[in-house]
């Protein structure tokens, strides 16, 4: 499933092709044929993204709500688009390019209230400036779930998945089974701004690339490289070599480095990834 950044460069990139323009819109299949039928030759006002979600907003006030879900895509091309392949539910034709949606699991108009409705019940999105980081702090702070299970928790976080949890908690040097509210304040503080760091990278460069602070002076190439993860199903730590471990939380596999992430919480003083000198590579157990 897309994560975050991807749904934010697709709503960026929207509104650079298509919005202020009047667009053809097209389908193949029939039962989007009335959605298309009334866009058709309306104006796209702007697109903006809220953790997975994309808003089209339109001009007589409608909004276009897409979540693509596990397998939906949007297909950019250049105008005139290419005959209509496949089930496209939804095809957004302006000056210069052409914008083809397949697979979504929501693909919907809705009023404005909708969208506030929907928006109402997601955590902040680390990617958007109006992003409250106090929201996801405190329920980190009372929550006595694994914190590898609550990243995934769109109403703790919006745009977090499933690679993403991995890379920040190992960024972080946090246990992914670690029950929430064992978080101390430095480890959710630093824990959120490495979401924030992260995905914007991840939107920067145009796909997930973990980066640590010490290597953000790295040639260009070398962040933007495809192999740009620490833990996420490698078969050993990229820091450390330390063989990979893996479990589930919240129904979906997670990998952990037993060395850089250890189950104690870790001191103030303490490096926030790599273990520390002489110690084990997995503490106690937090949760008895």
């Amino acid at each position: 499933m897309p994560e975050g950044h991807t749904i934010h460069g697709q709503a960026r990139d929207q509104r650079r092709d298509l919005a202020g323009h009047a667009l053809r819109t097209d389908v193949v299949q029939d039962r989007f044929a009335g959605t298309a039928a009334r866009l058709d030759g309306q104006v796209l006002v702007d697109v903006e993204a809220y953790g997975k979600h994309l808003f089209q907003d339109w001009e007589d006030g409608s909004v276009v709500h897409v979540h693509l879900g596990l397998y939906g895509k949007w297909r950019r091309q250049p105008t005139p688009p290419e005959p209509m392949v496949g089930a496209v539910r939804l095809r957004l034709v302006g000056p210069t390019h052409a914008w083809d949606l397949a697979g979504a699991t929501v693909c919907t108009v809705i009023t404005p209230e909708e969208q506030e409705r929907i928006v109402g019940r997601l955590g902040p999105d680390p990617l958007r400036d109006d992003a409250d980081p106090e929201r996801f702090l405190a329920k980190v702070a009372r929550s006595a779930t694994p914190i590898g299970a609550l990243l995934l928790d769109q109403a703790a976080v919006a745009g977090i998945g499933n690679v993403y949890r991995a890379e920040v908690l190992f960024t972080g040097g946090i246990d992914p089974r670690r029950p929430a509210k064992t978080l101390r304040p430095h480890e959710r503080d630093r824990l959120w701004a490495e979401i924030v760091h992260q995905l914007h990278l991840g939107l920067e460069v145009g796909h997930i690339v973990s980066v640590r602070d010490e290597e953000l002076d790295a040639p260009r190439a070398d962040v933007e490289r495809q192999d740009g993860v620490y833990v996420y199903h490698r078969d050993t730590c990229r820091v450390c070599g330390t063989p990979i471990r893996t479990t589930e939380l919240a129904a979906r596999r997670i990998d952990w480095c037993p060395s850089c992430q250890p189950r104690r919480p870790r001191r103030d003083h303490e490096p926030p990834v790599g273990p520390p000198p002489g110690a084990p590579p997995a503490g106690e157990d937090l949760t008895g």
